[in-house]
């Protein structure tokens, strides 16, 4: 194992840096990492973001459980060392997209501090910025657009987060996004307001 270590070199000095791409693009890389419960609207939320910003010239990309769990981690169960390995991949993905200039939004319940620490130090405290989707438990019950809380109370789902499995809220986020009383576009735009102030105007 040691020598084959030590067969491993790397090109990180020798190839474009991440400051020159983000010359070219026009825009500083972020990684904008939306937690919350399921049902919080992170991705609703999230999808007319992207939109908005690809529409300034913006190159964005979402990621979110659903399309990250059909590829990438798609070997992952939902037991605790699985749900920290899946956000350790997504982190490192992140911070593979960070170094192309790529604006990154990020819909994840990620439930404790400590896997959303993880996230932020593996990603780097510059470019990680976390956003909590403030929505009460009743209201994400009320959507349950999947169904996935009903099946949680009646027991066909074990350890869903809110339900049997503890959602830690976050306590000092860069940005406390509480939706209760707005649409998905005025929250998106809140958030938009949010990345503006992170990545360079034209």
């Amino acid at each position: 194992m040691e020598e084959r270590d030590n067969n491993i070199f790397t090109i990180y000095d020798e190839v474009v840096q991440r400051g020159e791409k983000e010359v070219l693009l026009k825009q500083n890389a972020v990684s904008i990492w939306m937690t919350g419960l399921s049902g919080s609207g992170k991705t609703t939320i999230a999808k007319i973001v992207e939109r908005k910003l690809h529409e300034q010239g913006r190159l964005v990309q979402l990621l979110d459980g659903d399309n990250v769990r059909h590829g990438l981690n798609k070997n992952l169960s939902f037991t605790e060392e699985d749900r920290t390995e899946n956000i350790r991949r997504i982190a490192e993905v992140n911070k593979l997209f960070n170094e192309c200039g790529i604006i990154t939004l990020n819909c994840f319940v990620s439930p404790t501090v400590a896997i959303r620490k993880m996230a932020r130090e593996i990603i780097g405290t510059d470019s990680f910025h976390e956003v909590f989707v403030n929505t009460p438990l009743h209201i994400c019950e009320e959507r349950d657009v999947k169904g996935l809380y009903k099946k949680a109370r009646s027991g066909e789902i074990k350890n869903f987060t809110g339900i049997d499995s503890p959602f830690e809220s976050s306590t000092d986020p860069e940005l406390d996004l509480q939706t209760e009383n707005k649409t998905a576009e005025e929250s998106a735009n809140e958030l938009l307001n949010f990345i503006s102030t992170k990545i360079k105007s034209d």
